[in-house]
């Protein structure tokens, strides 16, 4: 019943606010609004006089007031309205057409970007949320594009120097992470990461020694063995093969073997990886184009290479070089980088489906309609409705499902709310389920240019929510912070806080 209430409230103040739409708000009228505005507070106060109401209940009132189809009918029709009588009050005299035409050129040249205008007549938290989101959208932009050619201009330079050597060969980076994808739960502060393969040497062949999926820790290593070059027509002078070559020939070659520098025992070493390429950087940054522009600094890290990059403004950029060994000719990597907390042996390398997402996130950036907001919807939900339960990684599960379950083209400005909805409730089937299925396994809905290993398709889905089964007190702090998630994005609906 006060559901009901406080539906027909907003009905009320919809109609009564109608007949100033479209007109231009001088002074006395905007006064008009202000006392109306403070009237009908007073009738809402009243209305919920004599209920002693938390912050749980005044969520849950909203929210069911909202679910009332009732409502967003009505508020979209308003909405509507709003928009087609402002541009009708708005259109200029024919006298003025040239000279707003010129006002609007310059202004648009001066913005960069004509966002906010493509976004009128639809509904209103779409523009809020989509105004919010846009600038850290084209921030991210401009910087992958900065961060793409540093990183390729310092990988053509140890190309050259490496040339002859029997170092990892460094393939050109692929960007991957939120960043590259489109989104990032960091907004303009966000880490551009590039995960760069690594292909063995001449005389080298790296064979994967594979762990059980979604074993944890991961129990992948990379083991690097000798070959053969001796009757090979590619056979070039002072390359010996390192198999059948006479010791003292290895002796001299020692600097330059993979196996003594590279590797620990037989197996290749992420962090001797990380350091060695991290004194690339250092050696090369001053014959760098950037170096004029930037300050680098190169952060502390055992399994990557992290580097700061500040310009004269003071403005930095965080960029992050991981390395990855390729599993055949798949989008799946073995990654240097490893997300456990617990110790990691420097010989273990953890199984990394970013070159994969990144891959289906781009599928579906072409295939999707102009201005579809599904990366506006990753992006609220992993940077505004943030919770320590929910990681961003889970955010993107979620609405990797809901893309190659949904049309693309619902995933629209008018339903955009909707779309909310339903990946929060995807989340809560997922809790009340405990269970979150990984993207990649077992998934047969899955685009032709993404390439996966064979075993993928018919392997058993990996719960990602294994946890939550385990651990019965998780799963109700986890079931909580989702209705603390519910009543926020409530709130951000109705009041936009």
């Amino acid at each position: 019943m006060a559901a009901k209430r406080v539906l027909a409230l907003l009905v009320l103040t919809i109609f009564q606010l109608l007949p100033m739409v479209g007109d231009e708000l001088d002074d006395s009228k905007h006064e008009c609004v202000q006392q109306r505005g403070e009237h009908l507070m007073a009738r809402m106060t009243r209305l919920l006089q004599g209920h002693e109401w938390s912050s749980l209940d005044w969520g849950a009132l909203v929210f069911a007031a909202l679910q009332q189809w009732q409502c967003w009918v009505i508020a979209d029709l308003f909405l509507g309205l709003c928009w087609w009588l402002r541009k009708r009050s708005q259109q200029p005299d024919s006298s003025d057409k040239e000279e707003s035409s010129s006002s609007s050129s310059t202004e648009l040249e001066e913005e960069g970007s004509g966002e906010d205008s493509d976004y009128e007549g639809h509904p209103l938290m779409a523009r809020i949320f989509a105004k919010h989101i846009w600038s850290s959208v084209q921030s991210m932009a401009y910087r992958r594009q900065v961060v793409e050619e540093l990183v390729g201009d310092l990988l053509a330079v140890f190309q050259e120097r490496l040339s002859t050597s029997f170092f990892p060969v460094l393939q050109p980076a692929i960007g991957v992470g939120s960043a590259f994808e489109g989104w990032s739960p960091c907004g303009h502060d966000a880490v551009y990461c590039l995960l760069v393969p690594l292909k063995p040497p001449h005389g080298h062949a790296f064979h994967l020694e594979l762990g059980t999926a979604g074993q944890m820790p991961a129990k992948n290593c990379v083991r690097v063995e000798l070959e053969c070059t001796c009757t090979r027509d590619q056979r070039v002078e002072d390359m010996p093969c390192f198999l059948h070559h006479p010791e003292e020939a290895l002796q001299r070659n020692q600097d330059s073997s993979l196996l003594s520098t590279f590797c620990t025992g037989s197996y290749l070493d992420a962090q001797k990886i990380a350091r060695w390429f991290q004194n690339l950087v250092i050696s090369a940054w001053g014959e760098m184009t950037q170096s004029r522009h930037y300050s680098m600094e190169v952060l502390p890290s055992s399994r990557s290479c992290k580097l700061q990059l500040t310009n004269a403004s003071g403005k930095s950029l965080l960029v992050e070089v991981v390395f990855g060994v390729q599993r055949g000719d798949s989008d799946i990597f073995l990654s240097s980088q490893t997300t456990e907390d617990t110790f990691t042996p420097s010989t273990t390398w953890a199984e990394t489906y970013d070159v994969a997402e990144v891959k289906f996130f781009r599928h579906m950036a072409r295939k999707a309609p102009r201005h579809t907001l599904y990366l506006n919807c990753l992006q609220l939900c992993a940077s505004i409705l943030v919770s320590a339960g929910f990681s961003s990684y889970t955010w993107k599960t979620v609405v990797m499902h809901l893309l190659n379950t949904l049309p693309l083209s619902s995933w629209n400005r008018w339903d955009f709310m909707i779309r909310l909805q339903d990946i929060m409730g995807y989340l809560h089937g997922c809790l009340e389920e405990k269970r979150l299925d990984h993207f990649f396994f077992g998934n047969e809905n899955m685009p032709e240019d993404i390439i996966l290993p064979a075993a993928f398709r018919a392997a058993e889905p990996i719960n990602l929510f294994q946890c939550l089964v385990q651990d019965p007190a998780a799963h109700a702090k986890a079931l909580r912070e989702l209705e603390e998630l519910q009543d926020r994005l409530t709130r951000l609906q109705v009041f936009g806080v």
